[in-house]
């Protein structure tokens, strides 16, 4: 399948397999996070009801500004290593930031759950299509790729079955944490073909290509460690409460803990605090593009970028009142 742009629908029913429950706002806090693992379907009945409420013409037809509905809840960020642009993936498509602006890329509404970036222009992610997809065929994406940095969308596997909330390329190994198993599931053929593993509640995952079968999971709560390609997990004693983590060097991690502080450690004995989000919401998403570059989001789905490890942050992206209705 192809996953196809989809501009701004008119109001229409949703199709046959779109869930009708709805939801309200989305969560923001990591003990909530972990309530809506397994839940996730039902979320895009709000979607559609979002999109459709801010669509009272065609498709064709002029919309305003403020009918758009924003970036939604942040899932994944990113820097694209053709020209260094910022990409952010949530609820309501995936973001080129530029000038602290935040540009919907094709116009596709898709609810991108998980997301990597894994070369130039090359994307992975997951989530749910556009309830206003003509293509969508299941509430699941499965695992997809873009190698036209979002423009384009191909499914690579699992369509249908697996809501990836958490997606970590670690060399020749792929790991996805799939929201509807609760487990982890590790690739070793770029995401064709999976073998589940470990089953876990966590909110995100890191990994690095030089020691591919080390794994940490992020559960809110503390840090997991596996040593086994994520078979088995233990619970790390001294981690403080983490919400995400990444390694941007073989041992190094650099995570966010749940009450905003960036922390680092080497090897998850000690930890160091370096700095902290500007208290404008709930830490949400952490990527470590190097040991000093970081970009982090928070529950108000402002996009932070810092050049000195976590000890200062600059704003990329603030989104304004009326988008900021998730």
């Amino acid at each position: 399948m192809r996953v196809g742009a989809v501009r701004r629908p008119p109001a229409a029913a949703p199709p046959a397999w779109f869930p009708r429950r709805q939801l309200g706002p989305d969560v923001i806090t990591p003990a909530r996070k972990l309530q809506r693992r397994g839940r996730t379907a039902a979320l895009l009945a709000a979607a559609f009801a979002l999109l459709a409420a801010c669509s009272t013409s065609g498709p064709d037809q002029n919309t305003t500004a403020a009918a758009d509905p924003g970036t939604g809840h942040l899932h994944g960020l990113g820097v694209d290593p053709a020209d260094n642009a910022v990409y952010a993936a949530g609820h309501h498509g995936v973001f080129r930031l530029t000038g602290k602006k935040a540009a919907r890329v094709a116009d596709r509404y898709q609810d991108t759950m998980g997301f990597t970036v894994t070369g130039p222009s090359t994307f992975l992610a997951s989530g749910h299509p556009s309830p206003a997809d003509p293509e969508a065929r299941s509430p699941h994406l499965g695992l997809i790729r873009s190698t036209d940095a979002g423009r384009t969308w191909s499914t690579l596997s699992a369509e249908g079955e697996a809501d990836f909330h958490a997606l970590e390329q670690a060399g020749s190994t792929l790991y996805g944490f799939d929201s509807q198993s609760g487990k982890l599931w590790a690739s070793t053929d770029g995401g064709r073909s999976w073998d589940q593993r470990a089953a876990l509640p966590l909110l995100d995952l890191a990994a690095h290509p030089q020691n591919p079968h080390t794994v940490w999971a992020a559960t809110g709560r503390g840090l997991e460690h596996s040593t086994d390609a994520g078979r088995t997990f233990r619970a790390v004693p001294a981690a403080p409460g983490l919400v995400a983590v990444d390694e941007p060097e073989p041992g190094l991690l650099i995570a966010l803990a749940a009450d905003g502080r960036v922390v680092s450690s080497r090897g998850g004995q000690t930890w160091t605090e370096s700095g902290r989000l500007p208290e404008d919401g709930e830490p949400t998403v952490l990527t470590a593009v190097t040991a000093q570059r970081l970009l982090a989001a928070d529950s108000t789905d402002t996009v932070y970028e810092s050049t000195d490890a976590g000890r200062t942050w600059a704003v990329l992206h603030r989104p304004s009142a009326a988008a900021d209705n998730h």
